[in-house]
């Protein structure tokens, strides 16, 4: 049975109490402006008390994550300064803030040095194009460990995959497999992509978009549970879509029409140990104040969890 949906202000008031401090929402940066103007340079927030995160960013169970594709308007230094502010450990970078398809080794580098030197893992990525090419995919797959990448989140031509399957291995490397929901012809639910990758090296798995995968009409908490195995990331998010919408309508986690508990609850079960990284793609005002309320309702929401 499904465990009883947590209300937003239920988790709200149960953050509020302890598992989450969000004082610094008047100080993060603000993203640039349609016409690319550059974002003012983010405040360090004032320290606060907080519960203490495990080495890898674990919180009651979970590791915690943001793709800068949440901040996609903002220069790398300002989406770094606010993933720091919301004191989350573990990153993912989308295209804009390094294009891992055709930047150079040494761009890739400098890139993960300075997540390091920030005190932040370098978790994953954007969605990372992988062509039937082995130049194209050969690129990719060395940019990404240069930069000391653990999980390639991408999307693989259908044929391209034993070279994908080949390079993993030549590389060591993980990878998840992104689903987008009914407008993806290619993987638009984890069970699509598990049934193209299921006999294939178990590096190669499964990033499931609990948003995508509830619009096209399946239920994420099962798909965690089916997939487990080979479940290497999580994108969380929220949205007011309804089931076979091609557009989404993303929204605050905790604001639209997933049962957030419900995710996590699956999630704590299989004891999920990759990251739950935020996606974060309603564009409205500062998207950094929007991905503090959507991490703030999940911290009071596994706070929840962990009292029972």
């Amino acid at each position: 049975m499904n465990p009883t949906p947590l209300t937003r202000r239920e988790a709200l008031r149960t953050a509020a109490l302890g598992a989450l401090a969000l004082p610094l929402l008047g100080r993060l940066a603000s993203a640039a402006d349609t016409k690319g103007a550059k974002a003012p340079k983010a405040e360090t927030p004032v320290a606060t008390p907080y519960p203490p995160q495990a080495a890898d960013g674990r919180e009651h169970g979970l590791r915690l994550g943001v793709t800068t594709y949440s901040l996609r308007n903002m220069a790398l230094d300002d989406a770094i300064a606010t993933v720091k502010s919301l004191r989350l450990a573990n990153i993912a970078l989308f295209k804009n803030h390094c294009n891992w398809e055709t930047a150079s080794l040494d761009e890739c580098r400098a890139i993960g040095a300075k997540l390091k030197a920030a005190g932040l893992s370098l978790t994953g990525s954007g969605v990372i194009n992988l062509p039937n090419d082995e130049a194209k995919c050969r690129k990719a797959f060395a940019n990404v460990k240069a930069g000391g990448m653990r999980t390639m989140v991408c999307k693989p031509d259908l044929d391209a995959l034993p070279l994908v399957e080949k390079l993993a291995k030549e590389f060591d490397q993980t990878l998840a497999i992104h689903n987008h929901g009914p407008e993806d012809k290619v993987y638009p639910t984890p069970e699509v992509a598990w049934n193209a990758i299921k006999s294939l090296d178990a590096r190669i798995g499964l990033c499931i978009d609990v948003g995508h995968t509830q619009r096209f009409g399946d239920d994420a908490a099962t798909a965690i549970r089916k997939y487990a195995s080979r479940l290497h990331d999580v994108h969380m998010k929220d949205s007011v879509a309804v089931v076979g919408a091609n557009r989404d309508i993303p929204v605050e986690v905790g604001a639209g029409r997933l049962n957030i508990r419900g995710l996590l609850q699956a999630l704590l079960e299989v004891k999920y140990a990759g990251v739950v990284t935020f996606e974060y793609e309603k564009v409205a005002g500062n998207p950094a104040v929007g991905l503090a309320e959507s991490v703030g309702f999940v911290r009071g929401a596994l706070a929840a969890l962990a009292k029972g």
